[in-house]
């Protein structure tokens, strides 16, 4: 196949047979792929705390019920 360059990227490439683009900087792909990977690892922490902190809200919640019935007495 002869592939034609892609006027102002250096680092793709037409195939004028199908007319698709190719990217051919292998290395760019490997960082673009290593911070989606730490992008997404991160999403997930945030969302892990998101959930401990929601639970520890309930946690309380119950706590500050259990406190006012000790102070109050059961209704």
């Amino acid at each position: 196949m002869d592939y034609h360059g892609v006027e102002g990227h250096s680092n793709l490439l037409r195939d004028p047979d199908n007319d698709s683009i190719v990217n051919i900087d292998s290395i760019g792909y490997q960082k673009y792929i290593t911070r989606r990977r730490s992008k997404d690892i991160k999403n997930q922490k945030v969302q892990n705390i998101e959930q401990e902190v929601a639970s520890i809200k309930e946690d309380i919640d119950e706590i500050k019920h259990l406190l006012k019935e000790l102070l109050n007495g059961p209704k």
